[in-house]
């Protein structure tokens, strides 16, 4: 399969260089390249530059290459928090919210996390890899490249593990590369919903262990909320997977100042996720630590709640990534372009820190800096065209996908002008 690919005469080459999350005002150099080409060799970026630069005595004869004459290049999007593997749907607790009944209301109704968790017990192994393989291809045709899953909607041995598999098989056979995360403690089931504690003891003697053997996951993720998993619950969990080798995120202060953004500092966590009421002392806490900050905008707009204070964190210096966090019940939503345009509209974020938000950083916030995100020699070739000069453009042409092509290690995966022809 060819991973020989050129991308030549681009308006601009949105390089967004790094290898590590930019924090702050780095978020708002993109290095850009005007009429720049890329060069990918077996998949990973070998040259880049002015296309004079770049073109200078190599040999194109083996190489596709694509004229992107009036367009603008960028890395391949990224998506670190999302919950893509999951059966049913809860359509009618959309409705619920658009009334005014609150996401924790509704948990207590028996909704929320926990109807996903009765209709995901009862599909196949098959059932979920279809379904999971119809919500990628959706997210590919809007430039994501490298998504983050999720378990969670089993919250037993059985089914957790039969989310990761799925997962598992999707990354050895979609072009969308997916990153795992073991999310057993996404809520407190029935048959412990007197002993959440013995929940937490379950999960880690009895599933995190063949989750880890199994090379099933790379993170561990916990919501830590008022009503759901507290602090102290959280830490333990997230030390004993930390333990066995497993990365930290958190589900923090999404509905109330919990205190999880600051357990996610103390752990070190990859990633603090959410941070829609996180205190102004713990945006200081992440701003002097490693841990991205991960705002899904998607989530607060579904749920009719304020906007995480993204301008805040980064002029007190964070690191943010944006992500969709697709869902079932909070964010039935995978759109890249809906999230650049509440970012960039009503977040107080430029185009600018919205792309590294959405590249470089969301890379970081799955560990993927220092081979994805960007557009440096030696990182995976992954990239997307948008149909016009400028990335400016995404958040112009409000909500609706610009992105043209899509190339994952150096092939050419969506090509919206071929099916132009084929119509």
């Amino acid at each position: 399969m060819n991973r020989n690919l050129i991308i030549k005469d681009a308006a601009e080459l949105v390089t967004v260089s790094g290898y590590a999350a930019k924090k702050g005002k780095e978020m708002s150099s993109l290095n850009v390249i005007h009429n720049g080409s890329l060069v990918i060799e077996n998949g990973i970026i070998t040259r880049i530059g002015k296309t004079d630069d770049v073109l200078d005595g190599l040999e194109t004869s083996r190489f596709v290459v694509i004229d992107a004459k009036g367009k603008s290049v960028l890395p391949g999007f990224i998506d670190p928090h999302t919950h893509f593997i999951f059966a049913g749907y809860r359509a009618y607790e959309f409705s619920w919210h658009l009334s005014g009944i609150s996401y924790m209301e509704i948990m207590k109704r028996g909704g929320g996390i926990k109807n996903s968790v009765s209709e995901t017990r009862k599909a196949t192994l098959d059932e979920l890899i279809n379904l999971g393989k119809h919500r990628l291809d959706s997210m590919l045709s809007m430039g994501m490249t490298t998504i983050e899953g999720k378990s969670g909607y089993g919250l037993d041995y059985d089914t957790e593990i039969r989310q990761l598999k799925a997962m598992s098989i999707l990354n050895n056979t979609h072009p969308v590369d997916i990153v795992s995360t073991f999310m057993g403690a996404h809520a407190i089931p029935e048959e412990f919903k007197d002993n959440p504690d013995g929940f937490i003891d379950y999960l880690i003697a009895h599933v995190l262990p063949d989750v880890v053997k199994s090379g099933l996951a790379e993170f561990c993720d916990v919501f830590c909320e008022e009503g759901v998993f507290t602090v102290k619950q959280s830490r333990c969990l997230l030390e004993s997977a930390q333990a066995l080798g497993l990365k930290a995120k958190v589900h923090a202060d999404e509905l109330t100042s919990s205190g999880g953004s600051r357990l996610a500092v103390e752990l070190m966590a990859i990633s603090a996720d959410h941070l829609l009421y996180i205190s102004d002392d713990d945006i200081d806490r992440i701003a002097r630590s490693n841990v991205v900050a991960t705002l899904l905008p998607l989530t607060a707009f579904c749920l009719k709640e304020p906007y995480a204070r993204a301008r805040y964190m980064i002029d007190k210096g964070c690191a943010i990534a944006l992500a969709t966090d697709f869902n079932p019940g909070s964010c039935f939503s995978e759109s890249i372009p809906l999230v650049f345009a509440l970012a960039t509209i009503y977040m107080g974020m430029t185009p600018e820190e919205t792309v590294c938000a959405m590249t470089l950083n969301a890379a970081s916030a799955i560990d993927r800096a220092k081979t994805l995100g960007s557009l440096d020699i030696g990182k995976i070739g992954d990239a997307v065209i948008l149909e016009f000069p400028s990335y400016i453009y995404i958040p112009y042409h409000t909500g609706v996908n610009s992105v043209e092509k899509v190339i994952k290690k150096g092939k050419i995966v969506v090509d919206k002008l071929l099916n132009k022809e084929n119509l």
